[in-house]
C-alpha cells in the first residue's frame, strides 16, 4: 500500500488529547493504517503569532486512498473535531495537513504535494525526523 506522511497540530481546547483522537479516527479508517507516530512537541504559532503555542505531532499512514482521496478524509476527521475555519493561520482545535504521498509531486487548486512549505516549518519537520527521517531529509533536498 501507498505510503504518506501527515502533520497533526492543534492549540486551543485540549490538543494533546484532540491529536490523539485524531489519531485514533485516522486508523479507524476503513482505508488507513497508521503505521507511526511521533511524540508531541509544543511550538510557537507560526505565520499569525498573536495566539496559543501549538501541539505539534507527525504520523506516517498507509493507505490505498488516492491523495485528494486522502486529503478529503482528514478533513473529514478534522470536522468531525470540531475544526472551523475562521482565517488563515488562526487558532485551531485540530489540523492534519498531507505532507507527503509517497515520492508524488502534483500541484492543483486543492492539493500540492509535497507541501509547499513543510521544509520551511520545524514543527512539520522536527516530529517527521523523529518517525521518517529519510522523508525529512527528502523534503528538505527536493529545493
Amino acid at each position: 500500500m501507498p505510503q504518506a506522511w501527515l502533520s497533526l497540530g492543534a492549540n486551543i481546547g485540549d490538543p494533546p488529547a484532540q491529536l490523539a483522537e485524531a489519531m485514533r479516527r485516522l486508523d479507524a479508517h476503513d482505508h488507513i493504517r497508521v503505521v507511526a507516530q511521533s511524540s508531541i512537541i509544543r511550538t510557537k504559532p507560526w505565520g499569525k503569532t498573536d495566539q496559543p503555542d501549538f501541539a505539534n505531532m507527525a504520523a506516517s499512514i498507509e493507505t490505498d486512498l488516492s491523495p485528494l482521496d486522502l486529503l478529503d478524509a482528514c478533513l473529514a476527521i478534522e470536522h468531525e473535531l470540531g475544526r472551523v475555519r475562521h482565517e488563515v493561520w488562526g487558532p485551531r482545535r485540530i489540523d492534519i495537513d498531507l505532507i507527503a504521498y509517497e515520492r508524488v509531486e502534483m500541484d492543483s487548486d486543492r492539493l500540492t504535494l509535497p507541501h509547499r512549505f513543510a521544509h520551511e516549518r520545524d514543527f512539520v519537520l522536527a516530529p517527521l525526523r523523529e518517525i521518517s527521517p529519510e522523508t525529512a531529509d527528502w523534503l528538505l533536498n527536493r529545493l
